[in-house]
């Protein structure tokens, strides 16, 4: 008889930890829209740019995560850290859902630092962000 790995927990089943090919941002034309009209704030080494909708949705917010070619040469560095924003993202996206629904429609979070951070300054930052999306 084969044990399964990790236990069943009917309170880790509500919440998805997935961060699925319908929650990234892949339409040029609202990637455009995004910058074009929608509203922004730092949290250094971040920036958020976002996009929000009249109506509340139920879904999760599109995102885009984007590092700078210009202070990061190697394309090691971009992809390590695009891959370290979009796991603390992925851990902490049930915030957006905190408050029931989300108006956010499509989120940017862009690496603006020169130099590489920590994971745990970019999860203490990125947490603070999504705090402050569901404050606006």
């Amino acid at each position: 008889m084969r044990m399964s790995a990790a236990p069943n927990h009917p309170e880790k089943d509500s919440i998805s930890y997935s961060f699925s090919k319908e929650e990234r941002l892949r339409s040029k034309k609202l990637i455009a829209e995004l910058f074009r009209k929608g509203s922004s704030f730092n949290l250094y080494p971040l920036r958020f740019v976002f996009l929000k909708t009249d109506s509340p949705q139920d879904n999760f917010p599109q995102v885009l995560v984007s590092i700078s070619k210009k202070h990061f040469k190697k394309a090691v560095d971009r992809n390590r850290i695009k891959r370290q924003l979009r796991e603390v993202y992925r851990l902490h996206k049930h915030y957006l859902r905190l408050s029931g629904t989300c108006s956010v429609q499509v989120i940017a979070i862009i690496y603006i630092g020169k130099e590489k951070s920590s994971f745990e300054l970019i999860q203490k930052k990125l947490n603070s962000g999504l705090e402050r999306l569901l404050n606006n």
